[in-house]
């Protein structure tokens, strides 16, 4: 019997950062103070739909293995639901920040028990002139780099990148970056919260002391030359059917349709569905879930086609794991 698909319950996150936007889109009464993150998928949410009803999603891969997440998930990172998928509001420019790669996580922060972090960002919304910081305008070198950070002008070597609606930024782990103000986005991302802080604008946390700094580790992981691209080249996969981004650790796809139809689940693989825009039906073996902006579905990866049926219109994100 296969398991079926679900839905868990979304993790609210306060940061000093967060913004208005999230709250009125996700149609969230009881949303914290400085709502800035919704983990819509992660590994400690609860599952709120089906036979599993009130486990974990870390418990439910434990009992499940591969028949959730795919076999070489399962191979590469046993008990881990591999994937975070997120919502992100910036009410204020977020630290400018640098994540490690699987290597330096497992080497240096195992205690932790998060691998590293390559991430990808959609843009739902942006106010006008809105940017995010992505790279570098020119090559540094790491003592460069160093002494930028030291002496307070590194500031003015971060490559800008104007944003809107629609686009799609890829930020692989070691990327230097920052979400700035008034931009709301999706973010899938490796099951990681290993962030370093290489820059945060003085700012002090709620007990008055200026928030930690992390630069031996950042100096250690930052990517230093600015050949990356910060934008991702959509293609086209059917109508209205476009993959947004591809790394060895997620893909991430843009479906909008008016009309019913069959999915084929990818191979080999779970998929996290996060609708965008208007509403939809599901339906698979097990049962029925009726989803609208704002919601997080997972589809198991020993599932059989399922069935969507928008009502009029609906857009969503579809994340799986490719073969790396």
């Amino acid at each position: 019997m296969t398991i079926g698909a679900f839905c868990v319950a979304r993790r609210y996150e306060s940061r000093l950062w967060g913004g208005t936007q999230m709250a009125t889109w996700l149609g969230v009464t009881d949303a914290p103070t400085q709502f800035a993150e919704s983990w819509q998928v992660y590994n400690d949410n609860t599952i709120t739909t089906g036979q599993h009803r009130g486990m974990t999603l870390r418990a439910l891969v434990a009992r499940h293995q591969a028949a959730l997440v795919g076999a070489r998930s399962y191979a590469r990172y046993g008990d881990d639901f591999p994937l975070l998928a997120k919502f992100i509001d910036a009410g204020q420019a977020l630290s400018v920040q640098v994540h490690p790669d699987d290597d330096y996580a497992h080497t240096h922060e195992a205690h932790t028990g998060f691998h590293g972090k390559t991430e990808a960002w959609y843009i739902i919304g942006a106010q006008p002139h809105s940017d995010v910081i992505h790279g570098l305008n020119a090559p540094l070198t790491r003592d460069a780099y160093a002494t930028a950070i030291a002496d307070g002008t590194l500031t003015q070597l971060l490559r800008h990148v104007p944003i809107h609606a629609g686009d799609t930024i890829d930020v692989p782990a070691g990327t230097i970056h920052a979400i700035n103000a008034g931009v709301f986005l999706f973010e899938i991302q490796q099951t990681s919260d290993l962030t370093y802080r290489v820059y945060d604008y003085l700012r002090r946390d709620d007990q008055g002391n200026l928030r930690t700094l992390h630069i031996p580790q950042a100096l250690a992981v930052s990517y230093l030359d600015n050949n990356r691209p910060a934008r991702s080249t959509p293609v086209v996969l059917g109508s209205g059917h476009e993959e947004l981004v591809r790394s060895a650790y997620f893909v991430m796809e843009r479906i909008a349709t008016a009309h019913a139809q069959h999915w084929t689940r990818n191979a080999d693989s779970f998929e996290i569905l996060t609708f965008i825009d208007g509403a939809c039906v599901l339906t698979d073996a097990q049962g029925t879930h009726s989803l609208q902006r704002g919601d997080s579905i997972i589809i198991p990866a020993d599932s059989p086609p399922y069935h969507m049926a928008p009502s009029n219109s609906a857009t969503w994100l579809r994340c799986w794991v490719p073969d790396a």
